[in-house]
């Protein structure tokens, strides 16, 4: 059914790490080989094999529009037409800058990096400099991109994988690496009594999209903001994910909280590798070659990225934009959570915006530690059984669900049908 997945994923094997480039590619914590992906359309990718697949991956979050929305291939087309990479200033990074200063509040000044990592791993080193603290706080489940400093007891591929960290990580970073449970205000609390004056910044997903789809408890975020402004820590946003996903402003617009210092990627590159980080100008002017604080990358600001995030952005900002999304999705996921009580299936599931969580357990889900109480086993079955039916999801029960623009009533209908017979089939 798969044979050219099968053989190119055989190929790969001898040339690259496990055969993929990302380790939850390799979908092996859900038994099965990966998928090659050929070409993609709207909300449908399309394997090497020629098998049409409703997407809810949409590359990790970043194809909000769908795939090859004709706004970015013509945006793109434009920008090739110019060339592929300068490594020197353009006018479309001034345009994409503005255009994320406006759109979110907390933000000032804003410098454009590569990947979420980049970002991430750049505002924890622009955050120890401005304090001149080195201890940092993290929640478990949260993944922030796999700098040595973030990866204790992160989500996402490392929570798949049942890795508890990373070798080669040097114990004293760890050392000044503090995670506590997400969606704990009183652990949050007491760590910050006995740690306060040494932490340089709390760093956290707003909206938890790595260990599954975790929205923060009422009040949870206004206190990390209080904590931070009590003790003198920088209040860290990772916005990767959730930055005009969950709202065009991001999660913070969404609830209304001003971090710091924000971090972005995924959809203001629209579908290309870019990341970005930003906040107050105070603190921004501090980096290179304006401060001191060193952080640099030729590719920073490539063109091609640049002209897919305008174009992107111009989209979403149009009127009714976020509200079709959120729609589409509160149909997707009432659908399916219907379809599993109707199958005697015990599932939680959550929605913020365009961004949902199913999990096999009983809710709520608040944490990692409750997260981590869904049945793998029968996940695994579910993501077989969905993908033999044309429906697209992460190879992990750690990951979100996205929807995009593209996902019309149809393809939601053809989702709820598929989940229906596949929940029927794993009845108890």
């Amino acid at each position: 059914m798969h044979a050219k997945s099968k053989a190119l994923f055989q190929r790969a094997q001898q040339l690259i790490p496990g055969g993929v480039n990302s380790p939850v590619r390799a979908c092996r914590s859900v038994g099965t080989d990966p998928l090659f992906i050929s070409h993609a359309q709207g909300c449908r990718l399309y394997d090497a094999d020629g098998h049409a697949l409703i997407d809810y991956v949409g590359s990790w979050g970043p194809m909000i529009l769908g795939h090859r929305h004709p706004a970015v291939v013509e945006a793109l087309a434009r920008a090739l037409d110019q060339g592929t990479s300068f490594g020197a200033p353009t006018a479309l990074e001034v345009e994409l800058a503005q255009m994320v200063v406006d759109a979110v509040p907390s933000v000032e000044m804003i410098r454009m990096v590569n990947s979420g990592t980049e970002a991430t791993m750049s505002a924890i080193r622009l955050a120890r400099a401005v304090t001149g603290r080195d201890m940092i706080v993290k929640f478990d489940g949260c993944y922030h991109g796999h700098a040595d400093s973030l990866l204790v007891a992160a989500g996402s591929g490392v929570a798949t994988l049942a890795i508890p960290g990373s070798p080669g990580v040097p114990q004293s970073l760890v050392n000044h690496t503090l995670s506590i449970p997400f969606n704990d205000a009183a652990a949050v609390e007491q760590a910050m009594a006995v740690h306060g004056d040494h932490i340089a910044a709390l760093i956290v997903e707003p909206v938890a999209g790595n260990m599954g789809l975790v929205p923060p408890r009422q009040g949870f975020l206004h206190l990390l903001r209080r904590l931070c402004d009590r003790y003198g820590s920088l209040l860290i946003f990772d916005e990767v994910m959730t930055g005009f996903r969950v709202a065009y402003g991001g999660a913070q617009a969404l609830y209304g909280i001003w971090p710091d210092l924000s971090c972005f990627g995924k959809i203001i590159g629209g579908g290309l590798p870019v990341g970005a980080y930003g906040g107050r100008r105070e603190l921004m002017e501090q980096v290179a070659p304006r401060g001191p604080v060193y952080q640099a990358g030729t590719l920073s600001g490539n063109p091609l990225a640049m002209a897919a995030g305008i174009a992107t952005l111009k989209e979403l900002a149009k009127p009714g934009v976020y509200e079709s999304l959120a729609q589409s999705s509160q149909v997707l996921i009432s659908g399916l959570d219907k379809a599993a009580q109707k199958a005697g299936i015990i599932v939680s599931t959550a929605q913020v915006g365009s961004m949902l969580g199913l999990f096999f357990t009983e809710g709520p889900v608040h944490s990692f530690a409750d997260a981590k109480r869904s049945d793998l086993k029968r996940f695994s079955t579910y993501y077989q059984k969905m993908i033999d039916s044309g429906i697209y999801l992460a190879p992990s029960q750690f990951e979100a669900i996205f929807v995009s623009a593209a996902h019309d009533a149809h393809a939601i209908a053809a989702t709820v049908a598929a989940a229906e017979s596949v929940f029927a089939l794993l009845s108890p």
